[in-house]
């Protein structure tokens, strides 16, 4: 394989887990301001123990909903994935570890595979097909970090 042809498949391989990710984002996040409303979000997470439920619950449902759709288009993309990092981190230890591995038992399994992949996207960022490398990625820009 070539070099040209190998890094064009690793272009194609950070949008795809970008766009992926970001469309699970986007569900969940719909999920919880649509379905579980803002408020039954908060609930739940004054019930699990989550500090600070208040700010808590809208943070993640809009962060979930608006910053999946940011994760798509690759937008503040290295922000963005970081964000979610912690969000998985917090849905591990408050709501899924005590259930164990399986999802289908309320486990960590996808939160666990989210949360990788968020921490992927942060490290590697969103590739060329994406709007921070649009706006960002001139390499002697201060912000092309973002890219």
């Amino acid at each position: 394989m070539s070099d040209s042809t190998r890094i064009q498949l690793q272009h194609i391989g950070i949008t795809a887990l970008r766009v992926i990710a970001g469309l699970i984002f986007v569900a969940y996040g719909w999920q919880k301001v649509s379905q579980n409303t803002v408020a039954g979000v908060t609930g739940y997470f004054t019930q699990l123990g989550v500090p600070l439920p208040e700010l808590f619950g809208p943070f993640i449902s809009y962060l979930e909903l608006l910053g999946g759709m940011a994760l798509i288009l690759g937008v503040l993309t290295r922000p963005i994935a970081l964000l979610f990092v912690a969000d998985m981190a917090g849905a591990l230890i408050f709501a899924h570890l005590p259930s164990g591995f399986y999802v289908e038992q309320g486990g960590y399994s996808q939160v666990l595979i989210l949360g990788t992949a968020a921490l992927a996207i942060a490290l590697i960022g969103p590739g060329p097909y994406s709007v921070d490398r649009y706006i960002f990625g001139r390499k002697e820009s201060k912000v092309a970090v973002l890219a």
